[in-house]
C-alpha cells in the first residue's frame, strides 16, 4: 500500500476513533449505572429475565432481522463475505445488552463495543475508493471499540489485528488501528469512563520452581478457556435444536437462569463478573467453584440469545480460577488472578499478543513477563478453538 493511501486511512481513523470512543463512553457509563441498580434490587429485577428476553427476541425478529448475529456479521464483513454492517445494529445491541445486565444475565460488554466500532468504521471504509479499505477500516473500528471501552489501546490494536484469522496479523491495519485506539481511549476517558487498573507489586523471583508453577497455571488457564469455548458452542447448538423458536427459547432459558442466579448467592454471578475480579485481586472472598459457576452461567446466558459479550466474564473466570489456585501453588493471589484474567481471555479468543498486552496495561508492565509465559502456554493448549465461530485459521 502506498504512502498516500496509508495517510488517508490514518486521517480517517482519527474521527472514527473519536466517534467510537464517545459512543463507548455513553454505553459504558450507562452499563455501570445499570449494574449498580441491579445489585441494589436483585430480587425485584432478576425474576423478569425471561420475560425481558422474550421481548428482546421479538424486537429482533420484527425490526432487527440479522442483527442478532452481531459478531458474526463483523467477521463476515472482515472476510469479504458481507458488503455492509447495518447501522441499526448499534441501538439494538446497546439496548439489548443494557437489558441483559439490568435483569441479571451473566454476560460481557465488549461485543457491543467491537460491533459498534466495526459498523461505523466499515461504513467509512466503503467511502474510500481503494482496495481493502473496508477491511482495514473494519479492523480500525474494532480496535477503537475495544480501546474506548477498556481503555487499553495497545491490547485493543493487537486484538483487532489478530482475531479475524488465528495465527496471522493484519499488519496493514497497524497504524490506522493504533491511531483509532488511542483516540477512542482518550475520548472515552475525557467523557468520564474510568479505566480499570490494579498494580500487581508482589512479584516472585525467577527460578526453575517458578517456571514449573507458571506452566501449571498456564495449562489450567488454557483448559478453562477451551472448556468455555466448547460449552458455549455446545449449549448454543443444543438450545437451537431443542427450542427452535427464538422467543420461546430465551423465555424458557431466561426463567431457569433467573431462578439459578437468585439461588446461587443472590445474583453473585449476574452481570459482568467485576465483583469476582475485585475479590480475586484484593483478597476478598473467592470460592473454589466461582470460576466454574461463572463459566457455565455465562455460556447458558449467551446461548439463550441474550446480548453482551464474553470477554469480561472470561476475565472474571480467569481471575477467580487464579485466586483459587494461588494457595495450592504458594504464589501471590493477586499475581495469579492477574495472569488468569489475561490468559483465559487469550485461550478462549485464540489470541496471544492481545492478552499479554492487556495484562501489562491493566496490572503494570513489571508483571508483563509473567503474563507472557502463562498466556503463551494457555494459547498453546487451547486446541485452536475460539468463541468466535467466524474466526479463520491461518
Amino acid at each position: 500500500m502506498d504512502v498516500k493511501k496509508s495517510l488517508i486511512l490514518i486521517l480517517a481513523a482519527i474521527p472514527t476513533g473519536i466517534a467510537v470512543g464517545a459512543v463507548d463512553a455513553v454505553f459504558g457509563r450507562v452499563l455501570l449505572y445499570i449494574g449498580e441498580v441491579r445489585d441494589a434490587h436483585v430480587f425485584w429485577l432478576v425474576p423478569f429475565l425471561g420475560v425481558v428476553g422474550a421481548a428482546m427476541a421479538w424486537a429482533y425478529k420484527n425490526y432487527g432481522a440479522g442483527c442478532e448475529s452481531g459478531m458474526g456479521m463483523v467477521f463476515e464483513a472482515g472476510h469479504g463475505e458481507r458488503e455492509e454492517i447495518p447501522l441499526r445494529l448499534i441501538p439494538f445491541v446497546m439496548c439489548a445488552t443494557w437489558l441483559t445486565h439490568l435483569f441479571g444475565g451473566s454476560a460481557g460488554r465488549e461485543g457491543v463495543a467491537v460491533q459498534l466500532g466495526a459498523a461505523i468504521s466499515h461504513r467509512v471504509g466503503r467511502l474510500l475508493r481503494f482496495e481493502d479499505a473496508p477491511k482495514i477500516m473494519l479492523i480500525t473500528g474494532m480496535s477503537a471499540g475495544f480501546a474506548g471501552l477498556f481503555r487499553t489501546p495497545f491490547a485493543a490494536t493487537a486484538f483487532a489485528m489478530e482475531v479475524l484469522t488465528a495465527g496471522r496479523l493484519e499488519h496493514r491495519a497497524l497504524l490506522p488501528a493504533a491511531t483509532a485506539a488511542l483516540c477512542a481511549s482518550a475520548t472515552s476517558g475525557l467523557l468520564g469512563l474510568e479505566k480499570f487498573t490494579f498494580a500487581v507489586t508482589e512479584l516472585p523471583d525467577w527460578n526453575a520452581e517458578l517456571l514449573i508453577k507458571l506452566a501449571v497455571l498456564g495449562l489450567a488457564f488454557g483448559l478453562a478457556g477451551a472448556a468455555f469455548t466448547y460449552l458455549l458452542k455446545k449449549c448454543k447448538k443444543e438450545a437451537q435444536t431443542r427450542l427452535k423458536n427464538p422467543i420461546l427459547r430465551i423465555f424458557v432459558m431466561g426463567l431457569a437462569l433467573s431462578a439459578v442466579l437468585l439461588i446461587l448467592w443472590r445474583g453473585r454471578y449476574s452481570g459482568l463478573g467485576t465483583n469476582l475480579i475485585n475479590a480475586s485481586l484484593a483478597g476478598g472472598t473467592v470460592y473454589a467453584w466461582d470460576w466454574a459457576a461463572k463459566l457455565v452461567l455465562t455460556a447458558l446466558t449467551l446461548s439463550a440469545g441474550y446480548q453482551g459479550g464474553e470477554v469480561t466474564p472470561l476475565f472474571s473466570i480467569g481471575a477467580s480460577l487464579g485466586a483459587a489456585a494461588s494457595g495450592l501453588l504458594g504464589l501471590p493471589a493477586a499475581l495469579c488472578a492477574a495472569m488468569g484474567y489475561a490468559a483465559v481471555f487469550g485461550s478462549a479468543t485464540n489470541t496471544l499478543i492481545a492478552p499479554a498486552l492487556i495484562g501489562a496495561e491493566v496490572f503494570g508492565w513489571a508483571a508483563a513477563p509473567y503474563m507472557l509465559v502463562t498466556c503463551a502456554l494457555a494459547y498453546a493448549v487451547n486446541g485452536n478453538g475460539s468463541i468466535y465461530s467466524g474466526q479463520r485459521k491461518g
